[in-house]
């Protein structure tokens, strides 16, 4: 019996992660009480930053607020930090828990218009170059005035929706004829090969990738794009224009770059862009979306009417700072679902499943930077990188922060930064003026470079860990590739406007 429990919270041990991945955890937690008896709680602390971030590195092998909550738990147990440095740094941090909680669970209940707007562009314009640049010309604008991560859960949803359609037609043209998708044009039977399913695929892939990096090109420019935006602007003092304004220097010409990249990647066909949508799928997807039109109703029409007043009172309102971006969210709710009828407990419930583990990752993130504060572990590097000239030190925040959000996530990258600078200008080693450099410098870098990997952006963890990828064969390694020239062009001219203009 004993031997069979054992057995049964070993498997139950993080769940479906790799043996070795558990091994490694438990080696973790094993070391750092010894690390602390030998070393000293200054090792120890940079130890638990490594361990953190191999957390996050590892994300698809397990969530990392898991194993990441055991090290921040420990953390605390042998008196890394203490419950009140944590408690600080949640309320210092109060706004942007509140943007996760209720911006993210209101966009929840503006999907349907998004997804009306996105399937409109999907099959409104017919040059793929032209298509690829308005699809990530509209996840930027979307994502900075709403969230990165809710606009690529939108776009991941009409991904889904349009490959079951053709899926559904293509494995099965009798049936779907007799759920009155009429696969027939000019009276010729249309043939579905399995190239069309494969040149869907990429067609997908590249639009799917194109959405992504829109939404970090839009996600910079605002407070909201991005969860460490809200926490910069916060620790600046900065409002939703003034944040806008100071970061245009730098964010505008990466969009103008990024666009530009987005057309030239189209026209050459290089690094898995440029496949087209098939003449015969466009058939299937126009004939089901004529039939979802025909079908819409009264009231669903009713419903978009009051998402579309919602989303324009939802842009006034973080325009004009008329509240705090959590709060304008919960407004949105609230507004939403009244005027379109969602009374049951459970229907609101669902809109905070994607916002709330992040939510909680995002409480662990503080305990490691509470850990790293009170145990001063980035004081020498920020000394020594504020020791330098002060025309260099914005490129060289802009290229620390942008390499490390590469195997990071960029939200605990910008989280570390913007808050030791902060005790620098406290401690009055910085002045006003040349603090708000660095912060756009820690923004920019957090925000561009960090497209290379999965690991940098929450936004596209979840396009990897999503439904659609497996569909459409996105792997990490896929990913890599095709957002590499993304990575180069951002950064690069992301560093170059830092080095310039700031």
């Amino acid at each position: 019996m004993s031997q069979s429990m054992s057995l049964a919270f070993r498997n139950n041990f993080m769940g479906q992660a790799p043996a070795w991945y558990k091994r490694t955890i438990v080696a973790f937690l094993l070391l750092n009480p010894l690390v602390l008896w030998v070393a000293g709680p200054y090792v120890t602390g940079w130890l638990l930053v490594v361990e953190f971030i191999f957390t996050l590195a590892m994300a698809l092998k397990c969530y990392p607020l898991l194993p990441g909550g055991l090290l921040a738990m420990e953390a605390l147990v042998i008196g890394m930090t203490t419950p009140e440095a944590l408690y600080a740094e949640m309320q210092a941090n109060f706004p942007v828990i509140l943007l996760l909680m209720f911006m993210v669970a209101g966009i929840y209940f503006m999907k349907d218009l998004l997804l009306l707007v996105f399937t409109r562009i999907l099959l409104g314009v017919r040059s793929k170059s032209s298509l690829a640049l308005v699809f990530s010309l509209t996840a930027a604008v979307l994502s900075a005035f709403l969230d990165a991560l809710t606009v690529t859960a939108v776009v991941i949803s009409v991904a889904v929706g349009f490959y079951s359609v053709y899926h559904r037609v293509a494995s099965a043209p009798e049936k779907a004829r007799a759920e009155n998708l009429d696969v027939q044009v000019e009276d010729e039977p249309l043939e579905l090969h399995r190239n069309d399913l494969e040149t869907f695929r990429a067609f997908l892939r590249s639009l799917l990738m194109h959405g992504a990096i829109g939404t970090a090109l839009g996600g910079v420019c605002t407070l909201v794009g991005e969860p460490q935006n809200l926490l910069i602007a916060r620790v600046a003092g900065w409002d939703f224009i003034e944040f806008f304004v100071r970061m245009a220097p730098v964010s505008m010409p990466v969009l103008a770059a990024g666009l530009l990249t987005c057309l030239l990647l189209e026209k050459t066909s290089a690094f898995g862009y440029g496949a087209k949508l098939p003449r015969n799928v466009r058939r299937v997807l126009e004939e089901f979306a004529a039939s979802e039109r025909l079908k819409r109703t009264s009231s669903q029409k009713a419903q978009l009417i009051v998402q579309a007043i919602a989303a324009v009172l939802l842009v006034v309102g973080l325009a004009f700072h008329l509240a705090e971006v959590g709060l304008i969210g919960l407004m949105a709710i609230i507004l939403m679902a009244t005027f379109n009828g969602v009374t049951d407990e459970h229907q609101i419930g669902k809109a905070f499943q994607e916002a709330l583990p992040f939510t909680s990752l995002l409480v662990v993130f503080f305990a490691i930077v509470a850990v790293i504060h009170q145990q001063h572990l980035f004081s020498p590097i920020i000394a020594a990188v504020l020791a330098l000239p002060t025309a260099d030190q914005p490129g060289m925040f802009f290229l620390a922060n942008g390499l490390l959000s590469m195997i990071s996530d960029n939200v605990f990258v910008a989280t570390v930064y913007i808050s030791e600078i902060k005790q620098a200008l406290d401690a009055g080693a910085i002045s006003r003026a040349h603090f708000e450099l660095l912060a756009i410098a820690i923004n920019t870098g957090t925000n561009l470079p960090s497209v290379a990997t999965p690991n940098g952006q929450a936004a596209f963890l979840f396009l990897l860990t999503s439904a659609i990828a497996p569909l459409v064969r996105l792997s990490y390694g896929r990913m890599v590739v095709m957002a590499l020239p993304y990575t180069l062009v951002l950064g690069g001219v992301g560093y170059f406007a830092v080095v310039t203009w700031l």
